[in-house]
């Protein structure tokens, strides 16, 4: 379930942990501080830098896939 995942981020940031998740959920994607798109699983892009930023910056990154999304 998402909203207990993001109830338990917010508990472990409110004592000043960081996180780091690997996801494609764009639930947890949209409620990120930071993203970073590695680009599409097959392709001559695939793991390669595509963005870094905030989600709402991603949405404008024409290079990424999951921008199309959110």
């Amino acid at each position: 379930d998402v909203e207990k995942l993001h109830k338990s981020f917010d508990a472990l940031l409110a004592k000043g942990h960081s996180i780091v998740v690997v996801e494609h959920n764009l639930d947890v994607i949209r409620a990120a501080d930071w993203v970073i798109d590695l680009g599409p699983e097959a392709g001559d892009d695939g793991g390669n830098l595509v963005f870094a930023g905030t989600p709402e910056q991603l949405k404008s990154c024409a290079g990424s896939y999951t921008a199309k999304y959110l």
